[in-house]
């Protein structure tokens, strides 16, 4: 459906379906059957309030058929940071890649240092959408993982993975 230097749009959900944030464009840089990796620069980002902001800095994201995250890599001046959403594995439609945000975020320095984030929006989330005890632990089990990739730079993670995949994303714009 989507192939390398297609435009597409990124819908993030919540698990009760309601529509959460809109990315407007993104760049597929590689796509297989197992992830797609996109990248962008000053994107506008909607808001499920109708609200809108733009990305700062370029970024580069991996969205994966099977595990429960994903990983945003963002050049910054001081090296690259990673934001990453625990959330469900990928969908693709004709409208857009479409996953369900599960709140627990991890944040990664350029010293690959991390702090998992929204433990509190994650434990609010999961009581009032009542996720189901075998999601819950998936989505540990799945941060669990994300963790072993961070420490052993695997995967996104790979010192120079962003960066490499920032250069495809130029070349592919000219």
């Amino acid at each position: 459906m989507y192939k390398v230097n297609d435009r597409i749009v990124i819908h993030s959900y919540k698990h009760d379906e309601h529509l959460h944030r809109i990315w407007t464009k993104a760049r597929v840089i590689a796509h297989d059957d197992k992830k797609i990796i996109v990248a962008n620069k000053r994107t506008r980002v909607i808001e499920s309030n109708g609200r809108f902001w733009h990305t700062r800095e370029p970024s580069v994201t991996w969205f994966f058929k099977d595990h429960w995250f994903n990983v945003i890599g963002i050049l910054r001046q001081h090296g690259v940071y990673y934001y990453c959403n625990i959330a469900s594995p990928y969908v693709l439609d004709d409208e857009a890649l479409k996953y369900i945000d599960y709140d627990l975020d991890i944040k990664v320095f350029p010293d690959y240092t991390y702090r998992v984030l929204d433990r509190g929006e994650y434990n609010t989330h999961k009581e009032k959408m009542r996720y189901p005890k075998k999601l819950q632990d998936i989505l540990e089990a799945e941060l669990s993982k994300l963790k072993r990739m961070i420490e052993n730079k695997q995967g996104p993670f790979a010192p120079d993975a962003v960066r490499d995949y920032y250069q495809t994303f130029k070349r592919l714009k000219k």
